[in-house]
């Protein structure tokens, strides 16, 4: 891959129109960044909005100043506060993600962004033995000066941070940063946002849904330099976190159980398939390459860095109507698009674009998508 382009520089006082941006609709990761590099700012972007939404056939709300700015005040107030992709306190190993949030508000030590880190995740009805060892391995890797990151849910999630919360944990949360999931973690959840750092992707007073549990997963593994699935079922949220972080080039483990047990089927079929198999702190500090001070580091090369694909140029109708015929709901990949239309990368991006803010198309992970 080659190296991504940078979104362009932006001000503090650009925090509210960021925030209108992502907020207003059929706007995801992909769009926002291929709206900032086409337009330069946010609020060039949004005053663009209303004409590409027309262009595309449809109709999107566009998130107001007023809503913005009460969702800013409402987590500055609750002591938290938005950090946004293009930022230098943003996240370096997950801005180099296909889906990357463009924004996150969070709350605690925002220096932990910047350590390396690892993500713990698995069965949230977890035997005994594997909440102890969870527990234990956490406190060995925040001794080895890593962040421990997880979900923040019952079972492996909560022993990780309880585990590592005295040497580095991050949450990453379903929902709105002031919002508790599970119930039972309140007390967790408080000390890692005074200890740790908790972050959310959703908008303040969330309530967690379905769908948002597999897009935290994402953040989860998009923070790190490699996950590890202490227990885990074969269909399960933490092999859902595994794919991801395999998909985005980094370190799979595993920690290895009984074949008698369906929580470890998930765990041991990742073994067979290529993961590293844990059973200690040592041996994830040298899955990670950490023993020679490199963690990470193929992943900090430029080389390694996501490329977004061609900036958006503009379509006309004809190219929009003929990439919007060859979509359906199978998702397809947009260089398939690209070889059936005959049409450039950037103007089949560029009717991409259109199409989505109209709410005319889905994305899917690994640069697919699909009708709506």
């Amino acid at each position: 891959m080659s190296a991504a382009r940078p979104l362009p520089a932006t001000q503090p006082d650009d925090d509210v129109a960021r925030l209108r941006l992502i907020r207003s609709d059929n706007i995801g990761p992909v769009t926002y960044r291929q709206l900032l590099r086409r337009f330069g700012s946010a609020s060039a972007a949004l005053a663009a909005l209303p004409d590409l939404v027309r262009r595309g056939g449809g109709s999107s709300r566009i998130a107001t100043v007023v809503e913005a700015q009460a969702e800013i005040a409402a987590v500055t107030r609750f002591g938290g506060q938005f950090v946004f992709i293009g930022d230098p306190d943003y996240p370096f190993l997950l801005a180099q993600t296909e889906t990357a949030p463009p924004a996150l508000a969070v709350k605690g030590d925002v220096g932990l962004l910047e350590r390396p880190a690892v993500a713990m995740v698995g069965a949230r009805n977890s035997s005994a033995a594997a909440v102890r060892f969870a527990r234990e391995l956490a406190t060995a890797l925040a001794d080895a000066d890593l962040v421990v990151v997880s979900g923040l849910a019952r079972g492996i999630d909560a022993a990780a941070h309880w585990g590592a919360l005295a040497g580095g944990t991050i949450g990453v949360v379903a929902g709105g940063l002031d919002v508790v999931y599970p119930p039972e973690n309140a007390e967790l959840q408080g000390r890692i946002a005074a200890e740790g750092l908790v972050v959310a992707e959703a908008a303040f007073g969330t309530q967690p849904q379905a769908r948002h549990f597999p897009r935290r997963n994402r953040i989860i593994a998009g923070l790190c330099a490699g996950t590890i699935v202490v227990e885990g079922a074969l269909k399960s949220g933490s092999l859902i976190t595994a794919r991801i972080a395999a998909e985005a080039g980094r370190e799979v483990m595993a920690v290895p159980g009984s074949p008698l047990d369906p929580r470890t089927q998930g765990c041991n079929a990742l073994i067979r398939e290529g993961a590293t198999l844990i059973q200690s702190a040592a041996d994830v500090v040298e899955a990670l390459g950490t023993a020679s001070g490199d963690l990470g580091g193929r992943l900090l090369s430029p080389d390694a860095r996501w490329d977004p694909g061609p900036v958006a140029a503009e379509a006309d109708d004809a190219t929009r109507a003929a990439i919007e015929r060859l979509l359906s709901p199978v998702p397809v990949a947009i260089d398939e698009l690209v070889r059936q239309s005959g049409c450039a990368s950037a103007t089949v991006a560029g009717a991409l674009l259109d199409l989505e803010l109209a709410g005319r198309i889905v994305r899917h992970a690994g640069g697919r998508v699909a009708a709506r």
